[in-house]
């Protein structure tokens, strides 16, 4: 193992949904790790951005993208411009997301088909450009960003269940096909995060009583909480963790 087994210096890491919350708080990681970092987000602007600055301001390069991974053709053209890069991509964190809320009966197939496209299938088309070249190089990392809802069926969001469900098992299938090649490919399930995708759960003063006394931790967990994991999963330290779907929820899976 290397002296300093949590060390990226030198790396390069591409972080979806790198604008807010989660995927934020993995690119600063990051840098503070010492990666330079590519931001991709779906409006995330050239200039200044509170992301450019985290990663800047740690002495790392950084590069803005704006992609919307509802459009497959903006997907594969985002995997061309990482091609372009002239320098290749050592990890990948497929953090990009969306969520709608309805009950089954009431989800139209408009919203089925964004939210599988979005968490889904784009997270695979855009892994296996850049992971094409990482299992030709012999190196790499990809972390998936998946989900309580990969163990659980959830309440109102059966297109995010199916998803995330459809993540971990992707892991899975990836890891045993790139592992023998050097690439890990691996997951975080974030559990209870405080987040803009939690806010109406926990503007729900019952629903969210009912989250907190399930969390043996007893605390809603932070966007920071999810980057020690993805710090780990991208270094050294975890050269012999594959196909893993590791869930950072305050214990809600152990209860």
């Amino acid at each position: 193992m290397a002296a300093h087994p949590f060390d990226l210096t030198g790396k390069l890491a591409v972080v979806t949904g790198a604008s807010r919350g989660i995927g934020l708080a993995i690119a600063t990681a990051y840098a503070d790790a010492g990666a330079d970092v590519v931001g991709v987000s779906t409006n995330l602007p050239p200039g200044d951005s509170e992301v450019r600055r985290a990663v800047e301001d740690r002495g790392r390069e950084f590069t803005a993208i704006a992609t919307d991974f509802a459009d497959r053709d903006a997907v594969l053209a985002l995997a061309d411009r990482l091609v372009g890069l002239g320098r290749a991509v050592d990890v990948l964190v497929n953090n990009a997301g969306t969520i709608a809320r309805a009950p089954a009966v009431e989800y139209s197939d408009e919203i089925w088909h964004r939210v599988l496209q979005v968490n889904l299938s784009s997270q695979f088309t855009l892994t296996r450009e850049v992971g094409r070249a990482m299992v030709a190089r012999g190196a790499g990392k990809v972390i998936f960003t998946a989900s309580l809802l990969s163990f659980q069926g959830g309440i109102n969001v059966p297109g995010y269940t199916a998803a995330k469900s459809g993540i971990a098992g992707l892991t899975k299938a990836l890891a045993n096909e790139w592992a023998a090649h050097g690439v890990n490919v691996n997951a975080i399930a974030p559990g209870y995060i405080a987040t803009d995708n939690t806010s109406a759960l926990r503007a729900d003063v019952d629903r969210e009583r009912a989250i907190l006394a399930r969390i043996p931790a007893g605390r809603w967990g932070t966007a920071e909480d999810i980057a020690g994991a993805a710090v780990f999963l991208a270094s050294p330290a975890a050269d012999y963790v594959h196909g893993t779907v590791l869930a950072v929820d305050g214990g809600w899976l152990g209860r």
